[in-house]
């Protein structure tokens, strides 16, 4: 997977996903955007998007605990990074994708690689 927090901001396409109304501090918001199954976090007012996946076992991580900067896969116990995406512990070894986040006006987007883009 990969952590689209990377890129250039010219790489990405950002798309409105939420009003800040729709998820307050502690909240998260499952959506799906271009075929992908993604989950928006608000940490403290802080946004993190990530794939809705673990690339354990491919089910949902979305619903898992959540504690500091980290979500346990509620499945099997996989910990991933929401701001890298990257696997903390197994039995998950492969990061998921994390998108970078910002907030204009009162809409939340998320940045999407953009078709022609070669990642």
């Amino acid at each position: 997977m990969f952590n689209y927090r990377a890129l250039d901001p010219e790489q990405l396409e950002y798309v409105a996903v939420a009003t800040l109304k729709e998820i307050g501090p502690g909240e998260r918001l499952s959506f799906e955007v271009d075929h992908r199954s993604i989950v928006l976090f608000n940490i403290a007012g802080a946004f993190y998007a990530i794939d809705d996946l673990c690339t354990h076992d491919g089910g949902p991580v979305g619903e898992g605990e959540v504690e500091e900067h980290a979500i346990e896969c509620p499945r099997h116990g996989a910990r991933f990074d929401l701001e890298s995406g990257k696997a903390l512990n197994l039995p998950a070894v492969v990061d998921i994708a994390a998108y970078p986040v910002r907030v204009e006006d009162d809409q939340i987007l998320i940045g999407l690689p953009r078709e022609n883009n070669p990642v």
